[in-house]
């Protein structure tokens, strides 16, 4: 058997030119934390277990919503019930639309928190192993399982309620004529790719001792580098079975996104 390889002395990405470059550099993340994951074949294994189960659940949970979307629509739209055609039959296109796109947004997000929870504790031993390999990896405390749990579901609980807002507010904007849908499914990309960004750079912010909020400021110093992480990430996800491989690859990504960003001064 050959010995593990030895941690990689870890060299932050330097500032690049313009925001499309640090754009590009944050979608750089997602690539070389696949290239880090895929090197461990036990890593590979329990990456894709709850991102399996959660998928399952999830084609159900499609399933249902294709078949019952017309009645779905009527009853969201009562105030339609007495128009006359063609503004029924449009506002409940109009309706539709935006129900498939906050389907999109809600399901894309929701898919990531609840795998990240179901699979806890998989994902942290892929981050571990990231960290490790990169070297001054922070200290492995000894946390209680049903702690790890506790704290796991207390973190989708925060970061899942933004989404409903963001929800709530593509649902409006799918109402828009003509450009509603475009408009929607850009909002639904960047807020989600934000959101996602800030859930999977949990592992390494809370290993050292960093807040939620203390968080999200860090990550906006690089705002254009997370959003290009989170932005491609999230649009992964929407391809079908490609989340299985995209959720490991992100959770490494987001170890090496997280060093880049501590490293560029003090959290406050």
């Amino acid at each position: 058997m050959q010995p593990p390889p030895a941690p990689a002395p870890f060299t932050p990405r330097p500032p690049t030119s313009g925001a499309g470059g640090e754009f590009f550099t944050g979608v750089g993340y997602l690539f070389r934390g696949a290239a880090l994951w895929i090197t461990s074949p036990r890593l590979m294994f329990l990456g894709a277990i709850p991102a399996l189960i959660v998928g399952a659940v999830y084609v159900v949970g499609i399933v249902f919503l294709i078949i019952n979307i017309d009645p779905i629509v009527v009853w969201a739209t009562p105030f339609a019930d007495t128009w006359s055609d063609p503004l029924q039959a449009l506002t409940r296109i109009a309706a539709t639309l935006a129900l498939i796109v906050v389907a999109v947004v809600v399901l894309a997000y929701s898919y990531a928190a609840v795998t990240l929870l179901v699979g806890d504790p998989f994902y942290e031993k892929i981050w571990r192993a990231v960290e490790v390999r990169l070297g001054n990896a922070p200290a492995d405390p000894e946390v209680p399982f049903w702690r790890s749990v506790g704290r796991a579901l207390g973190d989708a609980i925060r970061l899942l309620l933004p989404a409903i807002l963001v929800g709530i507010t593509v649902f409006v904007c799918g109402f828009i004529p003509v450009i509603g849908s475009v408009l929607a499914l850009a909002l639904g990309a960047i807020f989600g790719g934000w959101l996602l960004t800030v859930e999977m750079t949990g592992f390494a912010f809370d290993a050292r001792g960093f807040t939620l909020g203390q968080r999200r400021r860090t990550l906006r110093r690089l705002r254009a580098r997370t959003m290009g992480f989170g932005i491609v990430t999230y649009l992964l996800f929407l391809v079908p079975i490609a989340a299985v491989v995209v959720m490991p690859s992100a959770v490494a990504g987001a170890a090496l996104l997280s060093r880049d960003a501590l490293a560029r001064g003090e959290v406050r």
